[in-house]
């Protein structure tokens, strides 16, 4: 599983699909759509536009929140957040080829999605992210080391945890040491995509 993720950003479906194309360009390898309060018929232009680019880069292309529109444009699979569609319920819609990811901000979260089960976790938010309307409590580094310590105090595997918001470059070697896996960025690469070639690098 790639350590890199884009998740998507602008107000637009112009802009989306620019930041899309300018991330594939340099490089990236696994793509989150995410286009929160877009009119429906809007996001499912996108979803079809960004699976086609993420076909031709053969790069993985994962919708945000939207299990049936994945289905539909037959997706690489969906991120879900805690108040989505169960994984339990997107994994039946979807089949089990399909990979399904679901956001945590807690160890209580986390063992939630441990049992549920899905194929990688998003924790955070690593600090305030102006890309989430309601963002829930911010975790810092010590929030990540705490969560990874009571799993391992629990005897339990350590999932595959990527870091989400506000991630940048310079988070990423301090976020291996604690056992985090990979990181899911949007402001930086959005505004710097030349930058995912350095992510990359790190996150060997």
């Amino acid at each position: 599983m790639e350590k890199l993720q884009y998740i998507s950003q602008g107000f637009t479906i112009k802009d989306q699909e620019l930041n899309i194309r300018k991330a594939l360009d340099h490089g990236i390898k696994w793509i989150q759509v995410r286009w929160k309060n877009a009119p429906e018929n809007k996001f499912i232009k996108l979803c079809e536009i960004s699976k086609k680019l993420c076909s031709d880069n053969q790069t993985v292309c994962i919708i945000n929140d939207h299990v049936q529109i994945a289905k539909e444009i037959d997706a690489d699979g969906v991120h879900l957040g805690l108040k989505d569609t169960s994984i339990e319920i997107a994994r039946h819609i979807l089949g089990e080829n399909k990979i399904i990811g679901g956001t945590a901000n807690t160890i209580l979260d986390v063992l939630q999605r441990l049992n549920e089960p899905c194929d990688y976790i998003g924790l955070g938010p690593l600090r305030f992210t102006s890309t989430k309307e309601q963002l829930s409590p911010i975790l810092g580094f010590e929030g990540y080391e705490k969560i990874i310590q009571s799993l391992q105090e629990k005897s339990l595997e350590i999932p595959k945890i990527f870091a989400i918001g506000g991630v940048v470059l310079k988070d990423i070697e301090l976020l291996q040491q604690i056992g985090i896996y990979g990181a899911a960025v949007s402001g930086q690469i959005t505004n710097q995509p030349s930058i995912i070639n350095e992510f990359k690098a790190v996150l060997q």
